[in-house]
């Protein structure tokens, strides 16, 4: 057992954090030999490998299958604004999950040459995920149009930058190389701790902003601090009480286990705030929701179809003279209809 060091917080320093909580970077910074939880869950064997953290592996598992849930849907979405833009957002946090998944578990051994390669794999996508979340907040206010080659370019290149930063001073950290110290790994920490907080706040803020401005709906205000709810929760029980809910538990999990939920929870909550502030086509619609589509025949002038919806309102035929329903091919009474080939298409315009 490494010796403990002192838990009180200080800025640049993990100590305190790894204290509480077997984070995958614990073994790489801070000081030598590298300071341990004290206290942390049991471990299992497996076919003569031991496997760290089981419980918290098996809500990685379940951490996968919501976000190819939530991806799938979103993709579906076809007309829903930013849905090319969000989903990124969930595939980082996607192969993010999977790297965390063989890193805390112990899959890659601390002692590997390569773990530390990883680990600032799984660091770099932590960065990135928030600054991407960060991005995602601008694109209801339409700074540009979404699925555009703007908007969509603009978020990958500034996530891969930020990725590629990341992983620079996280390898540089570790392999004590470029000016940057593992004892003293102040710029990891901003990079880790204090940006993706300070991106969740923006996001926050700006969500708040939409909603209480320009939509008439106020339920995607609860879904949006929901997510800042659990959010809180997550770094709460993995930094704060993790010991404690340790012992409590006898050793069957530790605050990872809980913050893991609790950080699946907040992305799920964003999905679903995403999800309810954006609408979709009439082909996908679910459950008589409004839409923002209207149909319109393409065949038809502008004032037969305001003919039509004046001769609705007065209950009486439309008289459709100089449209396409007085064309011979509608027959005498210009109530036939044309042969299928010549049907027209219904074309679904945004309003």
């Amino acid at each position: 057992m490494a010796t403990q060091q002192s838990t009180a917080f200080a800025f640049g320093s993990f100590n305190s954090f790894c204290d509480q909580i077997a984070m995958s970077l614990c073994p790489l910074v801070g000081p030598n030999p590298a300071i341990e939880p004290t206290c942390y869950s049991r471990n299992i064997e497996i076919s003569r490998t031991l496997i760290f953290e089981p419980a918290t592996l098996v809500m990685h598992i379940i951490a996968l299958i919501m976000t190819a849930i939530m991806i799938f849907h979103i993709r579906s979405k076809y007309t829903a604004v930013g849905r090319k833009e969000i989903v990124m957002f969930f595939y980082i946090y996607f192969v993010m999950t999977i790297i965390e998944f063989l890193t805390v578990g112990g899959i890659i051994p601390t002692a590997s040459s390569v773990y530390p390669w990883f680990v600032a794999v799984q660091t770099s996508l932590t960065v990135t995920a928030f600054w991407c979340l960060f991005l995602n907040g601008f694109v209801p206010f339409q700074w540009t149009e979404d699925g555009t080659p703007l908007s969509l370019w603009s978020i990958r290149l500034t996530s891969l930058i930020m990725f590629v930063i990341t992983y620079i001073v996280s390898i540089a950290t570790f392999k004590n190389t470029a000016g940057l110290n593992s004892s003293n790994p102040v710029g990891l920490f901003v990079l880790f701790f204090v940006l993706p907080l300070v991106f969740t706040l923006i996001y926050l803020v700006l969500q708040i902003i939409l909603v209480v401005n320009t939509l008439d709906d106020r339920w995607p205000l609860g879904d949006i601090l929901l997510a800042a709810f659990f959010f809180t929760i997550a770094q709460i029980v993995n930094f704060a009480v993790s010991d404690k809910i340790c012992r409590v538990a006898k050793h069957y999990v530790d605050g990872m286990f809980f913050g893991t939920i609790c950080t699946l929870l907040a992305v799920m909550m964003v999905y679903k705030y995403w999800d309810s502030i954006t609408k979709e086509d009439l082909e996908f619609s679910v459950g008589g929701k409004n839409n923002m589509w209207e149909i319109r025949d393409p065949l038809l002038s502008d004032d037969a179809m305001a003919a039509q919806a004046h001769a609705q309102a007065a209950n009486k035929p439309a008289d459709h003279r100089g449209s396409v329903m007085a064309h011979p091919a509608y027959g005498a009474t210009g109530v036939a209809a044309p042969p299928m080939s010549q049907q027209p298409t219904q074309t679904a315009f945004r309003a």
